[in-house]
């Protein structure tokens, strides 16, 4: 990073938790942002089944182009955001789409036109606000590299909250209800945002005002840099493919797989469980981010490529639990107990701190100067194959036993695992020199 780009983080007058003020706005919107897109997935697989009356096979694939279209657009909307909007611009403007595709999901007829306007409005919000991450800081400021993790847990605390509130209320007093709670947690993201601009990094052409052209990638560095990433986006379309089966599979398994009784007539409803995963995040990443700063001054912490093979093994390990339990369910007729859904949950998401908020992090200290956002927007876009990939998957559950499907996605995040190892040489001299 230029000294030009470290300057914001010198131009504070103070932090806030220890870090920059400008990371809390950016934790606080991101986490209002999550609230509204967690509370509306929590009840998407569930209103095309049960309201709009969709079958299954057709509603996971309608969930998986949806997902998709949500990491598409970034690509789209990073470029715009790096070369015309800005970005501060880009996710106020992405942001009242968005709230206005959650309310329209209130109408049965806008469906389809709803989740487009969402997924379009995310295309501008959702690179251009954690590129802005890494100017809060100095080169050699040691907080950068965890940065990325404590933002992480401020998308989580707004997908914990999401399914309690939105989906609670959905599944109580309609699912139109849930959807305008969604709405509203959008507009209260970007009222913050707004209210908190002042603390934020300027925009990276209005501190080159000189210069007309906008920015490019070009030289051989810039382009074997583009590679790797590309590369490493790749093999997470491979994750995602079992990762995202979450809201999918994993919910509809939560419905009629799972006994969710409690005690007396209470049963934890359903979509309660979705909260699990930003849970354990909220509480797990505390402690993953103290011991890597600890073996960080013993100069042993390993190379984020390193992390994410881990965790795409431990997602592997905890569906290969899921697979036994519901296969041992199917031999026997009976429901599986919901603590044992909990335990998935805790492995799975230890596997997902490994890997997600670390190879966010990776693609934005790797990004070369004026083109943060694009570089962030080749990671969401990752997530645009990868939903394609876990919809397409998930139109299988209908069609295989639970234990085999489970089985099979098990494959697919150690294949992940496999491809990461690849590249670790690579991406460890890459990471090294950023």
């Amino acid at each position: 990073m230029s000294a030009e780009a470290a300057a914001p983080a010198a131009m504070q007058p103070g932090d806030w938790f220890g870090q920059p003020r400008g990371l809390t706005i950016l934790f606080l919107t991101e986490m209002w942002e999550q609230f509204s897109f967690f509370g509306m997935r929590a009840l998407l697989v569930y209103y095309m089944t049960k309201q709009l009356l969709i079958a299954q096979g057709q509603a996971s694939l309608i969930y998986g182009l949806y997902a998709a279209g949500v990491y598409f657009t970034p690509i789209i909307g990073g470029a715009i955001a790096d070369r015309w909007l800005g970005r501060k611009r880009a996710v106020v403007l992405g942001g009242a789409i968005m709230a206005a595709g959650h309310f329209m999901m209130a109408f049965e007829p806008l469906f389809y036109l709803a989740l487009t306007t969402i997924a379009v409005g995310n295309g501008l919000f959702l690179p251009s606000l954690p590129s802005q991450i890494d100017d809060l800081y100095t080169a050699d400021d040691p907080r950068r590299r965890s940065a990325y993790n404590v933002y992480y847990v401020g998308i989580n605390i707004g997908a914990f909250l999401a399914p309690l509130v939105a989906g609670t209320i959905g599944e109580v007093f309609g699912w139109h209800w849930g959807f305008t709670v969604a709405g509203v947690g959008m507009v209260t993201g970007l009222i913050i945002y707004l209210g908190g601009s002042r603390y934020l990094p300027p925009e990276p052409l209005a501190r080159r005002k000189a210069q007309v052209a906008a920015p490019r990638a070009d030289g051989p560095q810039v382009r074997r840099l583009f590679v790797l990433l590309i590369a490493i986006a790749a093999v997470i379309v491979v994750f995602r493919g079992a990762y995202e089966q979450t809201g999918n599979t994993i919910a509809l398994w939560t419905d009629d797989g799972v006994n969710r009784h409690v005690i007396g007539a209470f049963s934890i409803p359903m979509t309660w469980f979705q909260s699990l995963n930003p849970f354990i995040v909220f509480l797990g990443t505390p402690f993953l981010v103290a011991r890597w700063t600890r073996l960080s001054q013993k100069g042993r912490e390993p190379a984020s490529i390193i992390k994410m093979v881990i965790g795409a093994t431990i997602t592997g390990v905890s569906f290969v639990g899921l697979a036994a339990v519901a296969a041992w369910c199917a031999a026997h007729g009976v429901k599986a107990n919901w603590s044992l859904l909990v335990l998935f949950f805790v492995v799975q998401t230890l596997g997902e701190l490994y890997i997600l908020p670390v190879g966010l992090g990776l693609f934005g200290r790797l990004a070369p100067e004026g083109l943060s956002a694009t570089t962030i927007a080749t990671w969401f876009f990752a997530g645009f194959v990868g939903n394609l990939f876990a919809g397409w998957l998930g139109a299988f559950w209908s069609r295989m036993g639970h234990g085999p499907f489970f089985l099979m996605t098990a494959g697919v995040a150690v294949a992940a695992a496999a491809l990461l190892v690849a590249l670790a040489v690579p991406a460890r001299r890459a990471e090294r020199a950023a």
